[in-house]
């Protein structure tokens, strides 16, 4: 099955060109290691609406399988992915962002501080990841294994989970 994903870079400075995208740069070269096709790449402003309105649009008009957001999952005033995120996902995948701080915090203490979430919209399943691309590389390492057999379920897929 082929999957289909989008790249959304939150960050002010890279939307006004002042900051080279290196995290989204480094979404992309872990997704197409697994083979998962990036259509769809973008960088947006740390704005709550903005971020609501791409993660819809990516999601429904563009039916995406995954949308991978990087930047904006911490604790500064304007770190607004995750509120956006949760406004528009219909389920929570809570284990996956748990996943990702608990192994996060075996390399620093500020994994606790996170806020990042992944959940479902439709058939879309989204992931905030932080900004920067060591933190990109560390957290989506994490979840990589589960991520086609999430997407797989998401699409309807309905053979057993248990290896027998």
């Amino acid at each position: 099955m082929e999957f289909r994903a989008g790249v959304v870079t939150v960050s002010d400075k890279g939307s006004r060109g002042e900051r080279e995208d290196l995290s989204g740069k480094e979404v992309i070269r872990m997704l197409q290691e697994l083979s998962i096709l990036v259509t769809e790449k973008v960088i947006i402003p740390d704005e709550k609406d903005r971020i609501r309105q791409t993660l819809t649009d990516l999601s429904d008009e563009k039916a995406l399988d995954l949308i991978v957001t990087t930047g904006g999952t911490g604790v500064t005033p304007r770190d607004l992915t995750p509120d956006a995120t949760l406004e528009v996902i219909d389920r929570a995948l809570p284990g996956m962002a748990e996943a990702m701080r608990q192994e996060s915090l075996k390399i620093t203490p500020h994994a606790m501080i996170s806020r990042a979430v992944a959940g479902i919209r439709g058939r879309t399943l989204i992931i905030n990841l932080p900004g920067s691309p060591r933190g990109v590389r560390e957290n989506l390492a994490v979840v990589l294994p589960a991520l086609k057999h999430a997407m797989e379920k998401i699409k309807g897929d309905e053979t057993e989970c248990a290896v027998p």
